[in-house]
């Protein structure tokens, strides 16, 4: 068995730069569809078995018709060349509101051959796949999905998701058959994954899904999406559990990520994984400053930015603190100049405000409480009245709580 998997397309994700004048098309959207087309190219070439898209397509649930049209552009070429093709729909292709059609709804609509929309937690058998292979799918949850899968009431799935999700696989699994390869994909968090920040993945808005489950050694290979950094959960184990992670840099908190796509060669009990690197994604140069002395202030910012030849075609952004009376001495222009060549350049100013809280000559600070030392600081940093109002309210209340 020959697995192609990628995940969190975001194709649509155009947040910096211009248009192609030729396609209409925004240039950050076919740096994502380059990217696309190399995981298609590579699918098709190999004669991979099955590709899996654990999820996100797009940048948000109402995608455009253009990109709709170019996302199905790729996923017919898989279809006309007989792969079979599994979309896990993500979070970002999700409406919230029941009964709203997802962002890749219309694959399912259509009847598109050799492709299947994976809405809901599922087991596809091989004679469902048509391949020696069995899969167990767990799209991003909603309480709604997860009612229909299991018939639970919706109390019980509020209160007890993670457990029913963990009963779920247990069932298939004890239902598959033992001689066959068993992959799980799934569009979630899981504990112990690591984003583009290195923080690690803790209990919050998302389901987390708990390491045991993923690591189950009766699995052979986990396809996972909604993480962009790429990771391998169970690295030097078996079955390997892999974010591939974003196929193109969505923002500068992935710019130090390189972009992959796996292939995996499954066998029961055994799976060898490649991870293949897309090559030529677009950089992403993010720097800061903090000035320490008015003297060369333009030549210390340049300097802290890479040689010019390596800022052509980035995305750059030069974040510089500085006391506010320092502001003349940054030369704007000039460092425009500098970077010419990127694609696009950001200078994000942070002026530094040197402010005292002066208190009336018969008071001390010893002699005021926590609120009133906090009132005079929202005075001080020049807020807005409604914010500090606001803030002061619950200050109090978390005060008085204490």
């Amino acid at each position: 068995m020959k697995l192609l998997h990628f995940a969190d397309a975001h194709i649509d994700m155009a947040n910096y730069g211009r248009h192609d004048p030729e396609t209409g098309l925004p240039l950050r959207v076919l740096d994502f569809l380059k990217s696309l087309d190399t995981i298609v190219d590579t699918a098709i070439a190999e004669k991979t078995d099955l590709v899996i898209f654990a999820g996100d397509a797009y940048r948000d649930r109402s995608p455009a018709p253009t990109f709709q049209r170019e996302w199905g552009k790729r996923i017919i070429r898989l279809s006309k060349a007989g792969i079979r093709t599994l979309l896990l729909v993500g979070n970002h292709d999700l409406s919230p509101a029941l009964g709203r059609a997802n962002a890749i709804q219309e694959f399912e609509t259509l009847d598109i051959p050799h492709v299947t929309v994976l809405a809901k937690p599922a087991f596809l058998s091989a004679v469902e796949l048509g391949l020696p292979v069995q899969v167990i799918a767990i799209p991003w949850v909603s309480r709604s999905g997860l009612v229909a899968a299991t018939d639970a009431g919706p109390e019980e799935v509020f209160t007890n998701i993670e457990q029913r999700l963990t009963e779920l696989v247990n069932m298939w699994l004890e239902k598959a058959d033992p001689a066959l390869p068993v992959i799980m994909t799934a569009h979630a968090s899981v504990q112990g994954a690591k984003f583009g920040s290195e923080r690690t993945v803790m209990l919050g808005a998302d389901l987390v899904l708990p390491g045991s489950l993923v690591r189950d050694p009766r699995l052979d290979y986990v396809a996972l999406g909604h993480i962009h950094k790429p990771q391998d959960l169970n690295e030097n184990a078996h079955p390997p559990v892999i974010y591939p992670g974003s196929i193109e840099r969505v923002d500068f908190g992935e710019a130090g990520d390189d972009k992959f796509f796996i292939i995996a060669d499954i066998t029961r009990g055994k799976t060898k994984v490649q991870w293949r690197k897309l090559e030529n994604i677009r950089p992403f140069v993010d720097r800061h400053v903090t000035l320490e002395s008015p003297e060369n202030v333009i030549g210390t910012l340049m300097s802290a930015l890479p040689a010019t030849g390596a800022l052509e075609g980035a995305i750059v952004r030069l974040t510089v603190d500085y006391p506010r009376e320092w502001d003349t001495l940054i030369d704007e222009p000039a460092l425009r100049r500098y970077a010419e060549g990127a694609f696009e350049f950001h200078i994000v100013k942070r002026p530094r405000i040197e402010a005292r809280i002066r208190l009336p000559a018969n008071q001390t600070v010893s002699s005021l409480g926590p609120l009133e030392l906090l009132d005079q600081f929202w005075r001080t940093s020049h807020a807005e009245e409604a914010e500090t109002d606001t803030l002061q309210k619950m200050a109090k209340e978390i005060i008085e709580e204490e």
